[in-house]
């Protein structure tokens, strides 16, 4: 009777050894790592590949350090020109210490979320609806470093922040549409008035240049006569120039002097 009940109690523990070894072995993939705590107290962080942990001793959270791409969700915005606009952004982050992101913050997706939120609201509040349209670039930057400091102490490094969109209510669209035009009318203007200037300073100095040698008036009277001269549709009347008549005559008097 006792070789029966050793050999049955021997075929219940076999198994049972059997179970708790395979329940207590768990596999890590390469961008897995496991959170390890022994009696309720942290022991360390395992991973990759194959980790013993004994059953009912020890427990295992595992976290992903992966890159996680997270949306943010739109957010009513007050610039610093008392503009109401909606901002929503994505952020990239990957957890860079798995025992601060698991001691440290109850759930750090949920506290990285809620801190991306406010922040994308404080750091846009500081700039007006120009800056955000034009410099994108920086606000982004700066919402990426504040956010990496401020998640540090949870082992998570913040990589990139992307403003995605900027919505304005139609009434503010049509407003800044009245003055990107405003603005081009303006430009118009200016290069215009420029253009006369730098024309009205080259005729002053071809004035000075003609009023320097008569002999080149005389010859810009005779190409633009061979010019209109070349339309025979209708009848021109050219002034001449008195130096040029009076040289004219000039010349003739003394011939008429010499005749007897």
């Amino acid at each position: 009777m006792i070789f029966n009940f050793n050999w049955g109690l021997g075929g219940v523990l076999v198994p049972l050894l059997l179970i708790l070894a395979f329940s207590s072995l768990r596999v890590l993939r390469e961008y897995q790592r496991g959170v390890v705590f022994q009696l309720g107290r942290f022991w360390k962080v395992k991973g990759p590949g194959l980790v013993l942990v004994i059953p009912g001793i020890q427990q295992m959270v595992r976290v992903d350090l992966r890159v996680v791409t997270m949306d943010v969700e739109p957010q009513d915005v007050i610039s610093r020109d008392n503009v109401s606009v909606k901002v929503n952004a994505v952020v990239f982050f990957r957890v860079v210490d798995p025992q601060k992101a698991i001691i440290q913050v109850e759930d750090f997706l949920m506290a990285t979320s809620q801190l991306a939120q406010t922040t994308l609201r404080v750091v846009l509040g500081k700039h007006e609806l120009d800056e955000m349209l034009a410099e994108r670039e920086r606000l982004n930057l700066d919402v990426q470093q504040i956010l990496d400091a401020q998640t540090d102490a949870w082992g998570i490094k913040v990589t990139n922040v992307e403003i995605k969109h900027i919505d304005l209510n139609e009434s503010m669209v049509r407003a800044i549409a009245r003055q990107a035009e405003a603005e081009r009318e303006r430009r118009a203007k200016v290069i215009h008035a420029e253009g006369e200037k730098q024309a009205a300073v080259a005729l002053l100095e071809a004035a000075q240049m003609l009023a320097q040698q008569p002999e080149a008036m005389q010859l810009r009277y005779l190409q633009t006569m061979t010019q209109v001269a070349g339309d025979r549709a209708s009848t021109i009347v050219f002034p001449l120039p008195m130096d040029l008549l009076g040289r004219l005559l000039d010349k003739e008097r003394p011939a008429a002097t010499e005749r007897p």
